[in-house]
């Protein structure tokens, strides 16, 4: 553990300019201690490679049995965002987990793996990735918590938004509107039941691994 308190995972992830979820600006300046004992390049790793498989994890859980609307789908988005601040991996890790997991839910409930993506909930998936990013520079369960539920809404509004405008199940009329929001309602509960689990579960797992390997160093140094 670093004088700052934080874990020696996190820290070496601002040295290296990654700033992950949980470090606040600015605090790039402050350097490992005992950095002999493990590289940075391969604490970095860890992280890395920590956060890409609770992504991929959370992806597989789509493919489980579970109530309606309560998936990983958003917290994936938000903890990309969070977790990896680079861009690149930020989107390009949850995206193509997304994109995988929805091949095989294509090929179960309609037959075609390869049929369209719905560009809404990509697009709802990409701006929560963004939310994620500001995330990443905030500490406490309020600050997740807060972005846990602007998640849902977010996605909440423009997914169902985007099924008014299909005009496949409403009038594209402003009644047409009211009417798709409210009949979505009942399953707003469990969207936001199911991103505050799961967020908890990825930005969870993803500390106790930073503390894990935290304490890893720790015994190194004594030893």
């Amino acid at each position: 553990m670093l004088k700052s308190g934080r874990p020696r995972v996190e820290q070496v992830l601002v040295d290296a300019g990654w700033e992950p979820f949980g470090c606040p600006p600015g605090r790039a300046e402050i350097k490992m201690r005992d950095s002999k004992v493990t590289s940075p390049t391969s604490l970095v790793r860890t992280a890395l490679w920590s956060a890409v498989g609770l992504i991929i994890f959370a992806a597989l859980m789509r493919l489980a049995p579970h109530p309606w609307n309560f998936t990983p789908l958003a917290a994936m988005a938000l903890f990309g965002g969070a977790a990896l601040r680079k861009p690149l991996f930020a989107f390009g890790v949850p995206l193509a987990a997304l994109a995988a997991s929805d091949l095989i839910l294509n090929s179960w409930l309609v037959g075609n793996a390869l049929a369209p993506p719905n560009p809404w909930v990509y697009g709802s998936f990409v701006l929560i990735g963004l939310l994620g990013f500001g995330l990443g520079r905030r500490r406490g369960v309020g600050a997740l918590a807060a972005a846990s539920l602007g998640g849902s809404v977010l996605f909440f509004m423009l997914t169902n938004f985007g099924l008014w405008t299909s005009g496949l199940l409403y009038p594209r009329t402003m009644a047409g509107l009211g009417a798709c929001y409210t009949a979505a309602l009942p399953f707003f509960a469990n969207t936001l039941a199911g991103d505050l689990f799961w967020n908890a579960v990825l930005f969870g797992g993803f500390y106790a691994v930073s503390r894990l390997a935290d304490g890893g160093a720790q015994s190194a140094t004594r030893a």
